[in-house]
Protein backbone atom coordinates (compact mmCIF):
# COMPACT_ATOMS: atom_id res chain seq x y z
CA UNK A 1 0.00 0.00 0.00
CA UNK A 2 1.92 3.46 -0.94
CA UNK A 3 1.58 6.34 1.01
CA UNK A 4 -1.23 8.02 -0.82
CA UNK A 5 -3.78 5.22 -0.08
CA UNK A 6 -2.46 4.97 3.64
CA UNK A 7 -3.05 8.81 4.22
CA UNK A 8 -6.73 8.44 2.66
CA UNK A 9 -7.42 5.50 4.77
CA UNK A 10 -6.47 7.75 7.77
CA UNK A 11 -8.49 10.13 6.77
CA UNK A 12 -11.68 7.82 6.81
CA UNK A 13 -10.83 5.60 9.69
CA UNK A 14 -9.22 7.40 12.58
CA UNK A 15 -11.99 8.71 14.83
CA UNK A 16 -12.05 8.31 18.24
CA UNK A 17 -15.02 7.23 20.15
CA UNK A 18 -15.71 10.45 22.62
CA UNK A 19 -16.30 9.36 25.88
CA UNK A 20 -20.17 10.43 27.42
CA UNK A 21 -18.85 10.28 31.14
CA UNK A 22 -15.92 12.93 30.25
CA UNK A 23 -18.16 14.83 28.35
CA UNK A 24 -21.06 15.21 31.27
CA UNK A 25 -17.61 15.65 33.80
CA UNK A 26 -16.64 18.84 31.45
CA UNK A 27 -19.85 20.12 31.13
CA UNK A 28 -20.28 20.61 34.72
CA UNK A 29 -16.48 22.27 34.81
CA UNK A 30 -17.63 24.65 32.27
CA UNK A 31 -21.39 25.37 33.95
CA UNK A 32 -19.10 26.20 37.59
CA UNK A 33 -16.44 28.65 35.83
CA UNK A 34 -18.94 30.42 33.37
CA UNK A 35 -20.73 31.38 36.55
CA UNK A 36 -17.84 32.44 38.33
CA UNK A 37 -16.92 34.30 35.30
CA UNK A 38 -20.18 36.28 35.24
CA UNK A 39 -20.08 36.74 38.05
CA UNK A 40 -16.69 38.50 38.19
CA UNK A 41 -17.41 40.33 35.12
CA UNK A 42 -20.83 41.84 36.59
CA UNK A 43 -18.99 43.26 39.34
CA UNK A 44 -15.50 43.73 38.63
CA UNK A 45 -16.08 44.89 34.65
CA UNK A 46 -15.57 48.92 34.45
CA UNK A 47 -17.58 48.38 31.00
CA UNK A 48 -20.09 51.13 30.74
CA UNK A 49 -22.41 49.12 28.96
CA UNK A 50 -24.87 46.44 29.88
CA UNK A 51 -22.79 43.91 31.81
CA UNK A 52 -25.66 41.23 32.79
CA UNK A 53 -26.75 40.86 29.59
CA UNK A 54 -23.30 40.17 27.87
CA UNK A 55 -21.87 38.09 30.51
CA UNK A 56 -25.20 35.57 30.18
CA UNK A 57 -23.42 34.57 27.16
CA UNK A 58 -20.24 33.12 28.52
CA UNK A 59 -21.92 29.66 29.17
CA UNK A 60 -22.95 29.32 25.78
CA UNK A 61 -19.41 30.39 24.27
CA UNK A 62 -17.48 28.13 26.36
CA UNK A 63 -19.98 24.99 25.74
CA UNK A 64 -20.13 25.70 22.09
CA UNK A 65 -16.71 25.72 22.02
CA UNK A 66 -15.76 22.52 23.80
CA UNK A 67 -18.26 20.42 22.00
CA UNK A 68 -16.72 21.71 18.85
CA UNK A 69 -12.75 20.85 20.08
CA UNK A 70 -14.80 17.32 21.53
CA UNK A 71 -15.62 16.50 17.96
CA UNK A 72 -13.16 17.54 15.29
CA UNK A 73 -10.10 16.28 17.63
CA UNK A 74 -10.93 12.94 17.24
CA UNK A 75 -10.84 13.38 13.63
CA UNK A 76 -8.14 14.62 11.41
CA UNK A 77 -10.97 14.79 8.42
CA UNK A 78 -13.44 16.66 10.80
CA UNK A 79 -10.88 19.71 11.34
CA UNK A 80 -10.22 20.18 7.79
CA UNK A 81 -14.10 20.64 7.90
CA UNK A 82 -14.18 22.55 10.16
CA UNK A 83 -11.76 24.72 8.60
CA UNK A 84 -13.45 24.99 5.47
CA UNK A 85 -17.06 25.50 7.50
CA UNK A 86 -15.81 28.70 8.88
CA UNK A 87 -14.36 30.03 5.75
CA UNK A 88 -18.06 30.25 4.75
CA UNK A 89 -20.32 31.31 7.67
CA UNK A 90 -19.08 34.98 8.81
CA UNK A 91 -19.27 35.85 12.53
CA UNK A 92 -19.78 39.18 13.79
CA UNK A 93 -19.60 40.47 17.57
CA UNK A 94 -20.04 43.85 18.15
CA UNK A 95 -17.53 44.40 20.62
CA UNK A 96 -17.67 48.05 22.45
CA UNK A 97 -14.98 47.72 24.85
CA UNK A 98 -11.70 45.86 24.72
CA UNK A 99 -12.25 44.45 28.38
CA UNK A 100 -15.42 42.58 26.98
CA UNK A 101 -12.62 41.07 24.22
CA UNK A 102 -10.22 40.13 26.65
CA UNK A 103 -13.10 37.84 28.94
CA UNK A 104 -14.63 36.53 25.52
CA UNK A 105 -10.77 34.90 24.73
CA UNK A 106 -10.94 33.88 28.24
CA UNK A 107 -14.38 32.06 28.14
CA UNK A 108 -13.09 30.91 24.57
CA UNK A 109 -9.82 29.66 26.25
CA UNK A 110 -12.23 27.33 29.17
CA UNK A 111 -13.64 25.33 26.46
CA UNK A 112 -10.39 24.97 24.38
CA UNK A 113 -8.79 23.52 27.12
CA UNK A 114 -11.65 21.29 28.43
CA UNK A 115 -12.86 20.27 24.98
CA UNK A 116 -8.99 18.93 24.73
CA UNK A 117 -9.51 17.04 28.16
CA UNK A 118 -6.57 19.33 29.93
CA UNK A 119 -9.10 19.83 32.63
CA UNK A 120 -6.63 20.49 35.95
CA UNK A 121 -4.48 23.37 33.65
CA UNK A 122 -7.32 25.16 32.38
CA UNK A 123 -9.28 25.06 35.99
CA UNK A 124 -5.98 26.14 37.88
CA UNK A 125 -5.26 28.59 34.99
CA UNK A 126 -9.17 30.22 35.25
CA UNK A 127 -8.89 30.52 38.95
CA UNK A 128 -5.58 32.41 39.27
CA UNK A 129 -6.71 34.73 36.74
CA UNK A 130 -10.02 35.76 38.05
CA UNK A 131 -8.25 35.51 41.57
CA UNK A 132 -6.37 38.70 39.95
CA UNK A 133 -8.93 39.93 38.62
CA UNK A 134 -10.73 40.10 42.16
CA UNK A 135 -7.32 41.14 43.81
CA UNK A 136 -7.23 44.26 41.63
CA UNK A 137 -10.88 45.12 41.83
CA UNK A 138 -10.82 44.75 45.65
CA UNK A 139 -7.40 46.78 46.20
CA UNK A 140 -9.12 49.63 43.96
CA UNK A 141 -10.47 52.34 46.45
CA UNK A 142 -13.98 52.92 46.39
CA UNK A 143 -15.96 55.04 45.70
CA UNK A 144 -19.68 55.87 45.30
CA UNK A 145 -21.08 55.91 41.72
CA UNK A 146 -24.16 55.44 39.46
CA UNK A 147 -24.80 55.00 35.85
CA UNK A 148 -27.40 56.89 34.11
CA UNK A 149 -28.68 57.03 30.75
CA UNK A 150 -28.25 60.89 29.41
CA UNK A 151 -30.18 62.44 26.49
CA UNK A 152 -29.77 66.09 25.49
CA UNK A 153 -32.01 67.82 22.92
CA UNK A 154 -32.85 70.82 21.45
CA UNK A 155 -34.63 72.29 18.37
CA UNK A 156 -34.64 75.74 16.39
CA UNK A 157 -32.07 77.97 16.45
CA UNK A 158 -31.18 77.85 20.39
CA UNK A 159 -30.34 74.23 19.52
CA UNK A 160 -26.31 73.15 20.69
CA UNK A 161 -23.75 71.80 18.97
CA UNK A 162 -22.34 68.11 19.21
CA UNK A 163 -19.49 68.98 19.84
CA UNK A 164 -20.46 71.51 22.40
CA UNK A 165 -22.51 69.34 24.28
CA UNK A 166 -20.07 66.44 24.01
CA UNK A 167 -16.94 68.52 25.75
CA UNK A 168 -19.62 69.82 28.40
CA UNK A 169 -20.71 66.09 29.39
CA UNK A 170 -16.74 65.18 29.40
CA UNK A 171 -16.32 68.16 31.63
CA UNK A 172 -18.85 67.24 33.77
CA UNK A 173 -19.37 63.68 34.39
CA UNK A 174 -15.73 61.09 35.46
CA UNK A 175 -17.00 58.74 32.63
CA UNK A 176 -18.63 58.78 29.74
CA UNK A 177 -20.13 57.66 26.09
CA UNK A 178 -21.79 58.75 23.53
CA UNK A 179 -24.14 55.99 22.27
CA UNK A 180 -27.05 57.49 19.99
CA UNK A 181 -26.72 61.15 17.68
CA UNK A 182 -29.85 62.25 15.64
CA UNK A 183 -29.92 65.94 13.97
CA UNK A 184 -32.63 67.74 11.77
CA UNK A 185 -32.56 71.05 10.48
CA UNK A 186 -34.77 71.68 13.73
CA UNK A 187 -33.35 69.45 16.07
CA UNK A 188 -30.97 67.71 17.53
CA UNK A 189 -31.11 64.83 20.20
CA UNK A 190 -27.74 62.96 21.79
CA UNK A 191 -27.75 60.00 24.56
CA UNK A 192 -25.20 59.19 26.61
CA UNK A 193 -23.59 56.84 29.55
CA UNK A 194 -22.53 58.59 32.10
CA UNK A 195 -21.02 58.23 35.45
CA UNK A 196 -21.91 60.37 38.50
CA UNK A 197 -19.98 60.52 41.80
CA UNK A 198 -22.50 63.22 43.33
CA UNK A 199 -26.27 64.17 42.53
CA UNK A 200 -25.11 67.54 42.76
CA UNK A 201 -22.93 66.88 39.44
CA UNK A 202 -26.46 66.71 37.52
CA UNK A 203 -27.82 70.13 38.53
CA UNK A 204 -24.26 71.63 38.03
CA UNK A 205 -24.26 70.07 34.46
CA UNK A 206 -27.92 71.68 34.05
CA UNK A 207 -26.64 74.86 34.75
CA UNK A 208 -23.81 74.60 32.41
CA UNK A 209 -25.83 73.47 29.72
CA UNK A 210 -28.12 76.81 29.79
CA UNK A 211 -24.60 78.60 28.74
CA UNK A 212 -24.30 77.01 25.35
CA UNK A 213 -28.71 77.38 24.67
CA UNK A 214 -31.60 78.06 26.60
CA UNK A 215 -34.09 75.67 24.75
CA UNK A 216 -32.70 72.92 25.50
CA UNK A 217 -33.99 69.24 27.41
CA UNK A 218 -32.12 66.81 29.16
CA UNK A 219 -33.28 63.53 31.04
CA UNK A 220 -31.58 61.13 33.08
CA UNK A 221 -32.52 57.75 33.63
CA UNK A 222 -31.80 55.20 36.03
CA UNK A 223 -30.11 51.59 33.95
CA UNK A 224 -30.63 48.60 36.24
CA UNK A 225 -28.67 46.32 34.30
CA UNK A 226 -25.35 48.03 35.38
Amino acid sequence: MDKWNLFQRFLITENAQISIVDFLINTAIILVLALVLEFTYTRCAKSLSGRKTFASNFFLVAFTTMLIISIVKSSLALSLGLVGALSIVRFRSAIKEPEELAYLFLTISIGLGLGANQRLVTIVGALILLAIVWARHLSTPKRSKQNLYLTVSGMGDGKPSLENVDELVKNSFKASKLVRYDETADNIETSFWVEIKNPDDLQKFRNKLETIGREIRVSFVDNNSF
